[in-house]
């Protein structure tokens, strides 16, 4: 029969367990997650290999670091005419570099 003391640590070893394992949420949670979304903010359902396929689509190559603005925007980073440039792509489709 466990004691309480045993009891405790069997408590113990499992909250610790717990804590350290990861969470695995759906991608879009993720998204607000990491962008800090405000709950009124609607996020579209495009998705990130819809984003890097338009992106490349576009003449981008080495498409890479993407994330989701609160915006719907898409951010990332790439090559172009051996340059690294950021770009965006809007809900509406367009592909442009940042800051254009």
């Amino acid at each position: 029969m466990m004691t309480l003391k045993h009891h405790l640590i069997v408590f113990a070893a499992s909250a610790a367990f717990l804590a350290a394992a990861p969470v695995v949420l759906p991608a879009t949670a993720q998204t607000q997650m990491r962008n800090n979304c405000d709950p009124g903010d609607k996020l579209d359902s495009s998705t990130l290999p819809q984003a890097k396929k338009k992106m490349e689509a576009a003449g981008y190559t080495q498409v890479k670091d993407l994330r989701k603005g609160c915006d719907n925007y898409w951010h990332a980073s790439a090559m172009k005419s051996g340059s690294e440039v950021f770009i965006v792509l809007s809900p509406a489709g367009q592909v442009m570099q940042e800051g254009d």
